[in-house]
């Protein structure tokens, strides 16, 4: 029986070691998962896409860690799209994110970020529908503004919108967040 005690140790390691912690967002490590920030807009969820696009979500191998349907005020959207409230067209985005619910997820996989712009396609609809028309907006997007979509334009601004919706998600640490949920 005590020839079976080194070889049942080492597997007993080896199983400990692969369910070890996973970083993610900043990490770098080749097996790191990131966390995204993926919303389906008004004309997304009106026209009944939402379905659809959770589908492509999970069979993309995306985890959705959690969502939210939700109607954004004035105030909200406009404190969301902060970056872009010196353009002309902040108005008309404003008016438009308010004009219905809004669903907000937390995707994650590993290159969430990536995969998810990937997936989601070129801003404008019309765009997507020639140069990407498998993609999400060519599917259920209508033109630049209503493209049905959003996703985070990179690591730290999915860390930062991520805070924005889910202030009880931390964005940086997959392994504590699982405990958590």
């Amino acid at each position: 029986m005590s020839g079976f005690r080194y070889p049942l140790g080492f597997l007993l390691l080896l199983v400990s070691l692969s369910l070890s912690p996973v970083r993610c967002l900043g990490s770098g490590g080749a097996s790191s998962l990131e966390r995204t920030l993926a919303m389906i807009k008004p004309d997304g969820v009106s026209g009944n896409y939402s379905d659809l696009i959770k589908r492509i979500i999970v069979e993309a191998s995306f985890n959705i860690v959690k969502e939210m349907l939700t109607l954004l005020d004035e105030q909200t959207a406009s404190a969301f799209y902060l970056e872009h409230s010196s353009r002309t067209f902040f108005p008309h985005l404003v008016t438009y994110m308010t004009s219905g619910p809004v669903l907000v997820m937390v995707l994650e996989k590993r290159n969430a970020v990536s995969d998810w712009r990937g997936l989601i396609g070129p801003t404008d609809a019309q765009k997507a529908k020639i140069s990407h028309p498998h993609s999400i907006r060519a599917l259920c997007g209508k033109d630049l503004q209503r493209n049905c979509v959003h996703g985070s334009d990179s690591t730290s601004s999915a860390e930062r919108e991520i805070k924005f919706f889910f202030k009880d998600v931390v964005s940086g640490d997959v392994a504590s967040q699982h405990d958590e949920l």
